[in-house]
């Protein structure tokens, strides 16, 4: 159950990450949505919430880190799939 947990928070992280960055003019890219929604997830919201001193608890600093963690994620696959592309 916390495994399926952890893919529908990393899926909605990386789906908000989306739609931060391309406005709701755009589709989301569900398999991009995944991959940077948990990779954020893992990197930014672990490192935010160990340097807050929340440790490994459900927090604010930690869904923040995340969410951050996923918008940079996000903005470096699609810099690489537009330099593929070229």
């Amino acid at each position: 159950m916390l495994l399926l947990g952890i893919i529908l928070f990393g899926m909605v992280i990386g789906a908000g990450a989306q739609l931060l960055l391309g406005g709701s003019t755009r589709s989301i890219d569900w398999p991009m949505a995944f991959g940077s929604g948990l990779a954020g997830s893992f990197v930014g919201g672990l490192l935010v919430s160990l340097l807050a001193g929340d440790g490994l608890a459900f927090k604010p600093s930690g869904i923040i880190g995340s969410l951050v963690g996923a918008v940079i994620v996000t903005l470096v696959w699609q810099w690489w799939r537009k330099r593929s592309a070229a």
